[in-house]
Formats: structure tokens, C-alpha cells, sequence
């Protein structure tokens, strides 16, 4: 019997060949070609929060609609009854917020990690008494009010800032914006520690929210093949594997990235934690400086490199793993005898088993023999959504050549 709420809201439904059954064991879209999109159902305003319901109308729950996106519904609640208001975020904030308080000694976490935290696109990012906010879909982009006062209510965070920019928002039809929505933005880069490194969070001027807290494990697992090692740290952003390796005991790191702004805040991360005697970076394209460095005959006792999505979706899947093998084939030489490389890739497109493959492709083109030390992926306050494997997109191989 539909609610009260659930009677006053728009209705949106599937057709019968879409897959209601994945859906009702949690898969959280529906895509535009699943539904039956008539002019009513296309006319929603992006973010309309509406109920769906099977091809036979039985009601299953509340999603947030936007007829721009080719993720059409995402769904948000399984009780027609639910109203998605402050107190609505308030009570996920709160069940985030318990789990990292229970696994981090200190406010430096992912806090939001999107569906596998209940709320669809959004990511939120906690620096102390700063968090970042990324709205990546119209219906969290039109309720950010609520999302943020929700937010302060239970971190008690003194300033918030929105990061509306990047690929997500595009393909969700939304413009770039950001803003200050609570107090003060911080007048310089946030001081974040991990690892016994300190790394320098740029929350208004970086990439993303600042900082990536996803590779935390993969940074403690590093650092420990690194005592008294050389290691090069390549697509370092603001040093993360670089300062890891350095904080573990490294004889020297070099960063390299294509960023001024980024390696100047990896210098000063290393200033920070009194290694900058031990740190040097190298600005440049990353393939151009591995190709430079092994003209030049370098080598290093680990090598890793973190480079950015090269599989962004599906469509780019094979030549994203193309560039995989490419970074492997360029990175194995300059890795000593008995040395360690470590790869990782952030594509969703690619799974686990494609990546390794095309690593391993890559280092035996180089003329290279490896054993597969470990896996890695993403920390727990990235949590997995098991039914949306896009939300296991980590993956780091620890190799010994």
C-alpha cells in the first residue's frame, strides 16, 4: 500500500526487461535504458527525488532522478515513508562517522564514500575541523543545504567546503562551482599525518578534495620495502608514496609529476617531517622522465608509480590497459636486481585480474621476471559497495623483479 509521501511523489518505472531482481539485492542505478522514459518521466527536473517501481508497479523504493545522466535513478531508500531531509543525512553521517572514528585515532579520513555509504555521488572528505564536500549528483547538488548543515550537526567541523568540479559532475550534466558554504576556508595547505609522513592538503586549489586517503595502506606497505632503499615515486602528486618511503626509513626518494603546484607541496610536506635533505623532485611528463632515466642509466631500489584513471569507463578500457602495460614496460628497467615495483590503477573499468595482466605483460616486454608480493586496495574508510564494483576501484601490485 504506497504511504502518504510516497503518494505525492513523481513515479518512474522499469521495463520489463530490466533486471528489478538486482536491483531489490541492492544494485543502486537504473540506467536511462531500463525505464520507461516517457515525456512526464523526462520532463523531471534533475534531482527530482521520485518512487520506482517494477514493470508490474509494485513500489521499490525512493530514488533520486536526473534524465540527464545516463545513471537515470540512483536509489536512495528502500521506506517509502522516508523524507529526505536533514535529519534524513543526519542519521547516515552519524552510522559513517562511527565506523572511522572506531578505525582512526584522529579526524583524517575519507567520511562519505558515496553509495557504499548511502548516499549516492557524494564524497566527503574530513581534514579536522574541514571537510570537503563533492556533490557528484543533481539530487546532492540540490539538497546540499540540508547534506551541509547535516554534516556540521554531526562532526562539528567549523568550515565546509564545496569541490563541485571534476568528470562526475560533467557526465551528471552539472556545472563546476566552489564554495565556502560554513566558516573560513584555511589560509594555506592542511597538514594531514599518515603513516609517520606529513603530507600538505591543498582544499581549495587541488585536485579532488586535496588529498588521496584511498591509498593509505598502500602507502604503510611500501614503506616497508623502502629501509635505506632509493626509490622513485612516479605521477607523485603531493609525494604519496615518496614521503611513505621516506618516513619508513628510505635512503632517498624522488617525486615526479607534471605538477609545479603539486611537488611544491610534496617539498613541503617533506620539509614538514625533516626529510627534505633525503627528497628531490623532477617536474615532467611521466613517460618522457621513466624514458629519460633509463637513457641516463638510473636505477633505484623501488619504483612505483600511481598514475590517474587510464580507464575512466569502458569504452576506454583497452586503450586505458594499453597505457598500463606501457607504465610496466617503461618503469621495470630502472628497478635494480632483487628491486620492488609497485603499480596501481584508480580505473573502475579495470578490474583486478585486466590490470595485473596488463602489468605483467609490460614488465616481461621489458625483459623482466617478477613475483607478485601483494594486492592492495583502497583503505576501510573507502568502504566496498559488494552489488557496484565501481566502488572497488583501487588496485596496487607489489612486484620483486
Amino acid at each position: 500500500m504506497p504511504s502518504s509521501f510516497a503518494s505525492e511523489r513523481p513515479v518512474v518505472r522499469l521495463k520489463p526487461k530490466a533486471n528489478a531482481r538486482a536491483i531489490r539485492h541492492g544494485f543502486p542505478w537504473v540506467y536511462d535504458n531500463e525505464l520507461v522514459t516517457d515525456r512526464r518521466t523526462k520532463a523531471l527536473a534533475p534531482g527530482t527525488i521520485a518512487v520506482l517501481e517494477d514493470d508490474k508497479r509494485d513500489p521499490m523504493g525512493l530514488v533520486a532522478t536526473n534524465s540527464h545522466s545516463k545513471i537515470f535513478c540512483r536509489m536512495l531508500e528502500r521506506d517509502l515513508d522516508a523524507q529526505i531531509d536533514q535529519a534524513w543525512f543526519e542519521a547516515k553521517f552519524a552510522r559513517a562517522l562511527a565506523m572511522r572514528e572506531r578505525l582512526y585515532p584522529s579526524p583524517f579520513y575519507r567520511l562519505i564514500h558515496a553509495e557504499a555509504d548511502g548516499l549516492p555521488g557524494v564524497v566527503v572528505d574530513r581534514f579536522g575541523e574541514v571537510c570537503v564536500v563533492q556533490p557528484n549528483a543533481a539530487w546532492a547538488d540540490t539538497l546540499i543545504e540540508p547534506l551541509v548543515a547535516a554534516l556540521v550537526a554531526v562532526t562539528g567541523v567549523s568550515c565546509v567546503i564545496m569541490n563541485g568540479s571534476g568528470r562526475a559532475r560533467s557526465l551528471e550534466g552539472l556545472e563546476e562551482r566552489m564554495e565556502v558554504m560554513v566558516g573560513q576556508a584555511p589560509a594555506g595547505p592542511v597538514p594531514v599525518k599518515m603513516n609517520g609522513a606529513t603530507y600538505m592538503a591543498d582544499l581549495t586549489g587541488g585536485q579532488k578534495t586535496g588529498l588521496f586517503y584511498d591509498q593509505r595502506p598502500n602507502h604503510a606497505f611500501a614503506a616497508q620495502l623502502c629501509k635505506d632503499a632509493k626509490v622513485l615515486d612516479v605521477f607523485s602528486h603531493v609525494g604519496g608514496f615518496s614521503l611513505a618511503a621516506l618516513a619508513g626509513g628510505a635512503a632517498h626518494a624522488t617525486a615526479v609529476d607534471g605538477s609545479t603546484a603539486a611537488l611544491e607541496l610534496a617539498q613541503a610536506g617533506a620539509a614538514a617531517a625533516g626529510v627534505e635533505a633525503r627528497f628531490d623532485t623532477r617536474k615532467g611528463d611521466a613517460f618522457e622522465v621513466l624514458t629519460a632515466l633509463q637513457e641516463e642509466g638510473a636505477q633505484f631500489d623501488v619504483v612505483i608509480c600511481d598514475p590517474p584513471a587510464f580507464a575512466p569507463s569502458k569504452a576506454a578500457l583497452e586503450k586505458g590497459l594499453r597505457a598500463y602495460e606501457r607504465v610496466a614496460r617503461l618503469a621495470a628497467p630502472l628497478v635494480a636486481e632483487g628491486g620492488y615495483l609497485g603499480l596501481c590503477s584508480c580505473s573502475h573499468a579495470a578490474d583486478v585480474a585486466r590490470f595485473r595482466g596488463a602489468s605483467l605483460r609490460g614488465i616481461g616486454r621489458a625483459g623482466r621476471h617478477a613475483q607478485l608480493l601483494h594486492t592492495g586496495f583502497a583503505g576501510a574508510d573507502h568502504p566496498l559497495m559488494p552489488q557496484l564494483a565501481e566502488s572497488g576501484y583501487l588496485k596496487s601490485l607489489f612486484f620483486r623483479l
